[in-house]
């Protein structure tokens, strides 16, 4: 059979077409995670905002080698343990590759609504992350891991410089830059018999050896290589952590499991034009805080039921701070 130019270029244009398509549609479907920070939709919880009730008080520390393949070039050396307390302030203690951090806390975090804590790396853009795996403790002995999820291509090694997206990571610290924390919900390890979600007293910090050689590669919950920036052949090698701070502890005032109270409703959640309040308790006040910890409404009412317009906000992570005469609670909301 003979083709015309004309025919063979428009098959070929119609092929390029379709190529591109599924390949658009791919990297969508792959690019499933929350976005970086200041994007709509993140996650991330900047270290100002009033999210933030403490920030880890204790620290120890199991400093890793520089680089896992050359042991000749000994351990990481930057920071102090004291650099890891307090808030984030982009001043870090260095792991190594495989080193690992644990914190403590003067009063315990609980599971509230919504992520419970954040942890902080120092990260100088939105692309050049290096990632660790987060743990927790309720009797600082047995620690779980939170199921981390990496969808970065692991043919190619990501090199000491090379950059990741954090739309393909989940559950891993330091997929955030610096000033900005990762969340982290107990909610997701409540089926664990012998961890207490309501008294954690030690968060784990493991740095991910981002190798996707088989002798020293990092595994994801679902037996994924995690593939980061790697070797990084410095005293700062790895995970650089900044701080731990925590959203809900045990001193934190959360009326939702008030005993004989049905709690708040705070519907639809995600939402998107539009947001209601439905309590059988006299709201005072609601506050609703951006990512940033920025108010964008503050209701002074005395009402069960409140209704938000919700179309100027911009899609991504909200916090509501409800204030009724029992006490006051904390929501994490999402716009679309």
């Amino acid at each position: 059979m003979i083709f015309s130019k004309k025919y063979f270029s428009f098959r070929y244009l119609q092929n390029l077409v379709i190529t591109g398509m599924i390949f658009f549609i791919s990297v969508q479907v792959i690019a499933q995670f929350a976005p970086p920070a200041g994007e709509p939709g993140t996650t991330a919880i900047h270290a100002d905002s009033t999210v933030f009730i403490a920030w880890a008080s204790s620290c120890s520390i199991e400093r890793a080698w520089i680089n896992i393949a050359d042991t000749s070039l000994g351990k990481v050396s930057v920071g102090s343990i004291d650099l890891a307390l307090g808030k984030a302030d982009f001043s870090i203690i260095s792991l190594g590759d495989g080193g690992r951090s644990t914190l403590g806390f003067n009063v315990a975090i609980v599971n509230g609504s919504g992520p419970d804590f954040a942890v902080f790396e120092n990260g100088f853009d939105d692309f050049f992350l290096e990632l660790a795996f987060v743990e927790v403790s309720s009797d600082g002995e047995q620690f779980f891991r939170f199921p981390a999820t990496s969808l970065t291509q692991t043919e190619e090694q990501i090199e000491s410089f090379g950059t990741l997206e954090a739309q393909e990571l989940n559950n891993l610290a330091g997929k955030y830059r610096g000033g900005y924390g990762v969340p982290f919900d107990l909610e997701e390890l409540l089926q664990i018999e012998e961890l207490n979600v309501n008294h954690i007293v030690a968060v784990r910090i493991a740095d991910v050896v981002g190798s996707i050689n088989d002798e020293y590669a990092s595994f994801d919950s679902e037996g994924n290589k995690v593939n980061d920036p790697w070797p990084t052949p410095f005293d700062s090698g790895g995970f650089d952590l900044d701080a731990v701070g925590v959203i809900y502890n045990e001193e934190s005032n959360d009326i939702t499991d008030i005993p004989g109270e049905p709690g708040i409703l705070i519907y639809p959640n995600p939402f998107t034009n539009n947001l209601f309040i439905s309590a059988k308790i006299r709201i005072i006040r609601v506050r609703i805080f951006d990512h940033v910890g920025s108010i964008v409404a503050d209701i002074k009412t005395d009402s069960e039921q409140i209704k938000l317009q919700t179309t100027p906000w911009l899609p991504g992570l909200y916090f509501m701070q409800i204030t009724s005469k029992e006490g006051t609670e904390i929501h994490k909301l999402i716009k679309r």
